[in-house]
């Protein structure tokens, strides 16, 4: 069985986790619905790290739903378990398509893969827009140009 190629990361952060009480059932094991939650904090800090964030997007006249979220649960995550969630921009050029890995911080095995995309939606018509604004565009850019002269 041959295994599908993933995208090259434009850019990657880390996020650590240290699972909450309030997330876990009584068996001590994350509710499924919780995972959205960890996704979303460690975007956040891509977005952060890219420059254009919620309130950079807001600002720029833009919003950006999730559109599609898929996640592979492949071990449970349990109450004061630590975790890494990386998050990789993969697609930007007409959506945003994160990548996530989630991992034991200790042994490093990996417990859950993810993926979200959103689509930049114009705030005042509240029209979806095809092709991501030139803001974004510009902002990935400018991290690409910054790369290149490393």
């Amino acid at each position: 069985m041959q295994r599908r190629r993933e995208p090259k990361a434009l850019l990657s952060v880390d996020t650590a986790i240290t699972v909450p009480f309030f997330d876990v059932d009584s068996m001590n094991i994350v509710w499924h619905g919780h995972y959205c939650k960890y996704l979303e904090v460690a975007r956040c800090n891509l977005l952060d790290k890219l420059g254009y964030n919620y309130t950079d997007m807001k600002t720029s006249g833009f919003m950006f739903p999730i559109v599609d979220m898929q996640i592979k649960y492949i071990q449970p995550l349990v109450f004061e378990q630590q975790v890494i969630v990386t998050a990789s921009l993969v697609e930007w050029e007409y959506r945003l398509k994160i990548h996530y890995v989630i991992r034991d911080a200790l042994t490093h095995a990996v417990l859950s893969k993810a993926h979200t995309v959103q689509a930049a939606v114009d705030a005042h018509t509240k029209l979806l827009r095809i092709g991501s604004p030139d803001v974004l565009i510009d902002k990935v850019k400018q991290l690409l140009n910054n790369a290149a002269l490393k």
